[in-house]
């Protein structure tokens, strides 16, 4: 049985509900993160796939961001009352309308819902078909759900998220996951490439004394971070890419969460030379899952020379799987650093699903539109043409080329 359409007024009750422990899928919904906590983090455990089903990072999200409640729908799936399934939903305007997505877009990679994977699994495809419209049928005040980017495979199980609503891959997650370093060092680098990394290495050394520092939580930090951003605006300049966290206003949010009492537990990863900040990672850990939501290095040719963000990535890897790390999550999209490195892919797919005529349509002209984009980013000519033109669109009418929200 499902509840009522949101009443803002008597908000509470929603989180409150419970099925008929008939066996049939119910949902229940609220505005307020607070009503789900309990949920969310029995849910979550010790194992999330992407910092976006951490329930302390989203509540420095919404926070940081100032989310009204108008704009938050968290909507629990039961079955015979229990929780099985939780979306955090963030209300937007997108593709000209009202859409529910999730609080954070690219910039982690991937996302998917909280979930408890095992009775998820039992229900069968059926049941977990019925257990998503459950939750769709939920949600009022927009056209359209738009999930973008969850993994096909979870925990170890596949095609969860198969009924989750129309389906488009659209890229590759990429993964470190291994048991200690000597493994790694074993598994993915050659002869070759441990020569490649040792001269990449002397030629840094040869410009002056370079440190390697990982900093946590509480210890003061916005110099680094704030460098760390200015370094990764050069690069998107000198590559042609628009810069979302200055364009997003998205920074704001990566120091908060280096604050001591966020709940998120924050790394980063410094290499530095002659004491100057020359390469940052930005690292969230959750359990045994370490996952790199940022990177940077310096600009300066002369320090580009020894390859910094390489150097800076060689030192993680030879020291997280050593210190309680198993899984290090790249995010998706490839990279050098990633062939280098990962030894698991999993493909992520985008979900919609129309809650009403106009969202529907919406939904299969994005997913046309998507498909497009993928083949030109499988393309290297036709991308470069296209972000020429529009750095020359940007730079003659000095305004910036519209971006869809979460991508």
């Amino acid at each position: 049985m499902l509840t009522a359409p949101i009443d803002a007024t008597n908000m509470a009750h929603y989180g409150d509900t419970t099925g008929t422990g008939s066996g049939m899928p119910s949902a229940t919904i609220t505005d307020r993160l607070e009503d789900v906590e309990a949920i969310w983090r029995t849910l979550a455990g010790q194992a999330i796939e992407s910092p976006g089903q951490s329930y302390d990072f989203i509540r420095t999200w919404v926070r940081q961001r100032a989310i009204g409640p108008d704009d938050q729908r968290y909507v629990v799936g039961r079955v015979d009352g229990q929780p099985v399934a939780l979306w955090p939903l963030h209300r937007r305007r997108a593709f000209g309308l009202p859409v529910f997505t999730w609080f954070p877009g690219a910039n982690v990679g991937c996302n998917a819902p909280v979930v408890d994977l095992v009775r998820l699994a039992a229900l069968g495809a059926q049941g977990r078909q019925q257990l998503w419209a459950a939750m769709a049928r939920a949600l009022s005040g927009a056209d359209l759900i738009y999930l973008r980017a969850i993994p096909v495979s979870v925990g170890g199980y596949d095609g969860l998220f198969d009924a989750l609503g129309q389906t488009l891959s659209v890229d590759v997650l990429y993964r470190s996951q291994y048991s200690s370093w000597a493994q790694c060092d074993k598994l993915q680098r050659s002869r070759s490439r441990r020569k490649h990394d040792r001269q990449q290495g002397d030629r840094l050394q040869a410009l002056g004394q370079v440190s390697f520092e990982e900093v946590r939580n509480g210890v003061p930090s916005a110099e680094i971070v704030d460098t760390m951003f200015r370094q990764r605006s050069a690069r998107f300049k000198a590559m042609g890419i628009r810069d979302v966290f200055v364009r997003d206003r998205l920074i704001g949010f990566y120091h908060d969460a280096m604050r001591v009492d966020s709940g998120i537990d924050v790394r980063l990863h410094v290499l530095r030379l002659d004491g100057e900040i020359i390469a940052v990672r930005y690292n969230i850990v959750h359990g045994d899952r370490m996952f790199c939501l940022i990177s940077s290095m310096s600009d300066d040719p002369a320090i580009q020379s020894g390859s910094p963000g390489k150097q800076c990535l060689l030192r993680v890897m030879q020291t997280v799987f050593d210190d309680g790390i198993s899984v290090f999550d790249m995010g998706t999209g490839f990279t050098d650093e990633k062939r280098h490195w990962c030894n698991v892919r999993i493909e992520v797919q985008h979900h919609y699903i129309g809650l009403t005529a106009k969202g529907a349509f919406v939904a299969t002209a994005h997913r046309a539109l998507q498909s497009v984009r993928a083949r030109i980013k499988a393309n290297p000519s036709v991308k470069h043409a296209l972000r020429g033109v529009r750095q020359r669109y940007e730079h003659y009418t000095g305004r910036q080329t519209p971006a869809v929200p979460g991508e």
